[in-house]
C-alpha cells in the first residue's frame, strides 16, 4: 500500500511534496480527531497539553490506515464495550500518556493475554504505537485520543479495568501548575471506580518532588493499598520497559520512583446506582 500524502509529514529524499491542506480540511481525513470531545464537556484544568509537533510518512501512514481500525477518539458519547473493541474478553489494562509507544509495545508483545488500552494526545505517538503494533503483530493494542478523565468517567463501566499506568507524566514542577498534576485524591476516586478489586496502579517518575506527592496520596486514599511492605516506593519491575526516555534522565542523574499500590476490595457500593461514584 502506497503511502498517502499528508501535511507536515516529514519527507525522504525523491518524495513528492504533499498537497496543501484547504482550510478547515482535517489533517488526517481517517485518523484520531483534532478535539473529539469539543465543547460538550465543562472546562476544567488539564493535566497535559497537546503538542505540536511534525509527523513522519510513515507515522502519517499509520494514522490514515490503521486509526479506523485500532484508533479510539475519546468523545464522551457512549459507553465502552471493551470486549467488543478488543475482540475479546481479557483484562483491559488502561496507560494514560504512553509518549512514542515504545514502552507500551514492548509490554504488549510480553503479555498477550492482557489487553492495553493507551491514551495520549500526541500525534505522532500515536502514529508510531499505531505502526509499531502493526509492525510487531499485536493484536491487543487499542490507542485512545483525547482526555483520560472523559474516557474514564464517560466511557468506562465500572469494575472495567484490571490495572492502570502512569509513566512519567508531566511533572508540572513550578509550585503554581501543582493543581495540574494527574495524580490527584480527585483522579484517583474516580480511578478506583473504573478499577476491579485487585487491579493494579502503576506509576513512575523521575521527578522526585511528584513521586513523594503521589506516595502521599495514594497512600492516604482509602480505596488503595501499598503493595510494599515497607509502605515505600517499588524497585523498577522488570515488565517495565526502560526506556530511551528514562536512559537519558538516568545519564543526568535523575532518580526514578516506582509506585505499586493495588485497589482495595469493595466495601462501599450500598446505595449506589451502577455502582458509580463521580
Amino acid at each position: 500500500m502506497s503511502t498517502p500524502e499528508a501535511p507536515h509529514a516529514e519527507r525522504t529524499a525523491g518524495e513528492p511534496a504533499p498537497r496543501a491542506r484547504a482550510k478547515g480540511e482535517p489533517r488526517f481525513p481517517d485518523g484520531p480527531k483534532a478535539d473529539p470531545a469539543g465543547s460538550h464537556f465543562e472546562r476544567r484544568i488539564r493535566s497535559f497539553q497537546p503538542r505540536r509537533s511534525r509527523v513522519t510518512a510513515g507515522q502519517a501512514d499509520a494514522l490514515q490506515r490503521l486509526w479506523p481500525v485500532w484508533g479510539l477518539d475519546i468523545d464522551g458519547s457512549r459507553r465502552l464495550d471493551l470486549a467488543e473493541l478488543f475482540g475479546n474478553g481479557r483484562p483491559v489494562v488502561l496507560e494514560i500518556g504512553f509518549g512514542m509507544g515504545e514502552a507500551t509495545a514492548e509490554m504488549a508483545a510480553a503479555d498477550p493475554d492482557t489487553n492495553i488500552l493507551a491514551v495520549d494526545v500526541h500525534t505522532p505517538g500515536q502514529g508510531h504505537l499505531l505502526h509499531l503494533a502493526e509492525e510487531r503483530g499485536l493484536t491487543n493494542v487499542r490507542v485512545a485520543n483525547g482526555d483520560a478523565i472523559i474516557l474514564l468517567r464517560e466511557m468506562l463501566a465500572p469494575d472495567a479495568l484490571s490495572g492502570l499506568r502512569v509513566f512519567f507524566p508531566d511533572p508540572w514542577p513550578k509550585k503554581r501548575h501543582h493543581k495540574r498534576r494527574l495524580i490527584q485524591p480527585e483522579f484517583l476516586t474516580l480511578a478506583a471506580s473504573r478499577l476491579a478489586p485487585g487491579a493494579t496502579v502503576h506509576c513512575a517518575t523521575d521527578w522526585e518532588p511528584y513521586a513523594g506527592q503521589m506516595l502521599e496520596v495514594l497512600t492516604a486514599h482509602p480505596d488503595f493499598e501499598n503493595t510494599r511492605e515497607d509502605g515505600g516506593f517499588a524497585p523498577r519491575p522488570a515488565f517495565r520497559p526502560l526506556t530511551r526516555f528514562e536512559r537519558q534522565g538516568l545519564d543526568k542523574g535523575h532518580v526514578v520512583n516506582d509506585l505499586l499500590f493495588r485497589r482495595v476490595p469493595h466495601d462501599d457500593r450500598a446505595g449506589r446506582p451502577d455502582g458509580d461514584t463521580v
